[in-house]
């Protein structure tokens, strides 16, 4: 704020006056006689007085005016800061307003992440809950499907056994019968039988004569009783059977005894009996 300039009181007016005081004392002093008397001091006294106080009266009103110049400079100074804090404190309340609306807006935001977040929670539970559930049907079909194509296998395994089983019966027949011919053809459709069947890993197997007898391959007829030891085979009723590798069911054998004389070889070589994974034996179907 630039600073203004006082006024300035015409001085010499009351200078004049002060003079003219100044001289009308010194003209009762003069032409008063000897001694002098009350009144004309007094006049004296009143026109020295009169003339300082022309003289003092100028300097007296521009101190007043300075000052009351100086008050208002400081009042307009003083309006012109509280115009300032007027200000700060409107800009103060519109960032305040601001800040306020971020406030509601961070908190509808922080809201919304929730409920998005409890959503998410929500389906990724549903969606696991749908999961398991899909997965556990999944399995029990599976197993389910597994059962069905284990007892087909079981199934058309007891058929295969069962077919096999006659076709051994007849060519055993046939050898018993006396007919060669005959015997060499179903001897021949047989081991056809058994080679279509070997493609899938079932393997039927005979036992020679005079074979030593094995417990873990061979079974009697007989249900009760154990053979003889150093017990030899005479005669296969049914044929062993492998499949894949394991043993499926045991060779069917009649013993030889000991006052018997050893049969005569059949016509035609029999299959040996292989030699079965012991650990992984399967039960007779």
């Amino acid at each position: 704020m630039s600073e203004r300039s006082v006024p300035r009181l015409a001085k010499w007016p009351f200078f004049l006056g002060d003079l003219l005081m100044l001289a009308c004392a010194g003209g009762t002093v003069g032409l008063t006689a000897r001694p002098a008397g009350v009144w004309p001091l007094v006049v004296c006294a009143a026109c020295v007085g009169i003339g300082a106080w022309l003289a003092v009266t100028p300097f007296l009103w521009e101190y007043r005016a300075a000052l009351k110049l100086a008050e208002a400079d400081g009042l307009a100074t003083t309006v012109g800061q509280i115009r300032e804090i007027t200000a700060v404190a409107r800009q103060i309340e519109h960032a305040t307003g601001h800040w306020q609306s971020a406030l509601d807006a961070s908190a509808k935001t922080v809201g919304a992440a929730g409920e998005i977040a409890d959503r998410m929670t929500a389906e990724a539970k549903s969606f696991a809950e749908f999961m398991k559930k899909a997965n556990d049907s999944e399995k029990a079909h599976l197993r389910l499907e597994v059962d069905k194509l284990r007892r087909a296998e079981g199934e058309w395994l007891q058929v295969l056994t069962h077919i096999f089983d006659h076709v051994y019966a007849l060519y055993s027949a046939s050898t018993r019968a006396g007919q060669p011919k005959l015997a060499e053809q179903l001897g021949h459709f047989q081991d056809a039988c058994r080679d279509a069947a070997r493609r899938i890993g079932l393997v039927p197997f005979a036992v020679t004569s005079e074979a030593p007898f094995d417990a873990k391959l061979h079974q009697t007829l007989e249900a009760n009783g154990e053979p003889p030891p150093q017990a030899h085979v005479a005669e296969t009723i049914a044929t062993g059977y492998t499949f894949q590798g394991q043993l499926l069911r045991k060779a069917v054998v009649t013993l030889r005894s000991a006052q018997a004389p050893p049969p005569a070889p059949p016509p035609v070589d029999a299959v040996e009996a292989p030699a079965p994974d012991p650990d992984s034996t399967r039960s007779e179907q």
